[in-house]
């Protein structure tokens, strides 16, 4: 069964891309709001769930394409599905000047939801960390 995308938006408050960035593209930055651990080596990152030590889960990913201070668009290593990515994307709202945190993902239809309250959790997270 072929995967659905799905687009999801979100104010962040912030008219700086440079803040904004960081939180993206870098290991420490999606460490804030995405897993409980992540390595980025080059263009291969590594997302930890849970402890180490304990039970915990592992998904390795791999950057596609990257424009600095506008997008960047990851491929899990495990998916076998090559149309198939996630991509954080930032724009700026011509309203209000603030950036908008645009996320694109692709779920199959029964985990469509389930997917959406992931992302809703993880956008807490960021809030949680760092305000935005």
């Amino acid at each position: 069964m072929k995967k659905k995308k799905i687009r999801i938006e979100h104010e962040l408050r912030c008219k700086h891309a440079n803040i904004i960035w960081p939180l993206l593209s870098t290991d420490a930055g999606l460490k804030k709001w995405i897993a409980d651990e992540v390595t980025r080596e080059g263009e291969n990152l590594s997302f930890t769930w849970g402890e180490t030590w304990s039970h915990h889960e592992i998904k390795s990913a791999r950057v596609l394409e990257e424009d600095r201070q506008e997008r960047i668009r990851f491929a899990w290593d495990d998916e076998a599905d090559t149309e198939v990515y996630w991509e954080l994307l930032i724009e700026r709202s011509d309203i209000t000047g603030d950036y908008i945190l645009v996320i694109t993902d692709f779920a199959l239809p029964e985990d469509e939801e389930s997917l959406y309250d992931i992302w809703q959790q993880n956008l807490e997270q960021l809030h949680q960390s760092t305000g935005l």
